[in-house]
């Protein structure tokens, strides 16, 4: 169900809102990195309030008599919106086929959103409780070599105590972008990439993770780490006037980190986050 989404009052054609959410759909495809290595649920839709975490809470004080009371735990899912204005004559050329147009604003608010869907996967978003991949395995966290010639022995590390948690493969490595850079460009001895060896240590993807500093191994073995969507990234209407029109990039999501033994955060030595 989109109606909430008031897109029917917009000035806009379909041919225009399939440019926008295209547009917006390349770029998320760009930041997005937790997607690709953690378990996805959904779209649910949006009417999906919750998540059952498989628990119970003792009340206090039973409803009658000599009897006992809890009650289910439950997860709610948060709702992130992103508020955003285009100029209606580009929406009007986007409508029109103009291969050119300028959508910065659009652009900007999808990557303001996914990064915010990052964030919580990673380092967690007490408000809404969740907690994140970095924050949860924090014990298990590996500091990264000043030369990327020797990020196989990190990794290496990191294995081991994976495997010494009972943790099985294969393993993804998630890289902010400088040491997503740094490993693309290193070499042994100026001549083997290291790259190659780390791709054979983890048997899994190697995944760019922009909202990272430092990076991530864990395990996609499934069952660790669950990212439930109940609406997907979608673009809604807000109001117009003769010039722009209001719209907003939405999305309603939780995230709940199961086992934080299946994950290793690689620290840099001068990063704040992990």
């Amino acid at each position: 169900m989109t109606e909430h989404l008031n897109r029917a009052l917009a000035p806009i054609t379909e041919r225009a809102w399939e440019r926008l959410e295209d547009e917006a759909r390349q770029l998320m495809i760009a930041t997005l990195a937790g997607r690709k290595v953690v378990d996805f649920i959904g779209p649910t839709g949006w009417s999906t309030s919750s998540v059952d975490v498989g628990r119970a809470r003792a009340l206090e004080a039973p409803p009658i008599g000599n009897v006992t009371a809890s009650i289910r735990v439950v997860q709610p899912l948060v709702e992130i919106r992103v508020p955003f204005e285009l100029s209606r004559a580009e929406i009007d050329a986007a409508g029109r086929g103009a291969r050119e147009i300028d959508l910065d604003p659009l652009l900007d608010a999808a990557r303001l959103i996914s990064n915010s869907e990052e964030s919580c996967i990673f380092y967690g978003y007490q408000p809404a409780d969740i907690r994140g991949i970095c924050e949860t395995s924090i014990g298990n966290a590996v500091d990264l070599p000043e030369s990327f010639e020797f990020i196989p022995d990190a990794i290496a590390v990191a294995l081991e105590g994976m495997r010494a948690r009972g943790v099985g493969g294969p393993f993804a490595l998630l890289l902010g972008p400088e040491a997503h850079e740094d490993l693309l460009k290193a070499t042994h001895q100026g001549v083997y990439p290291v790259l190659e060896h780390v791709r054979k240590q983890i048997d899994g993807p190697i995944v760019r993770a922009p909202i990272l500093d430092g990076g991530v191994l864990l395990s996609m073995r499934g069952g660790d780490f669950e990212l439930t969507v109940g609406q997907d990234f979608s673009i809604g209407y807000l109001d117009h006037n003769a010039r722009s029109v209001e719209l907003y990039l939405e999305e309603s999501f939780t995230f709940v980190t199961i086992s934080p033994e299946a994950a290793a955060p690689l620290r840099n030595r001068r990063s704040t986050n992990v």
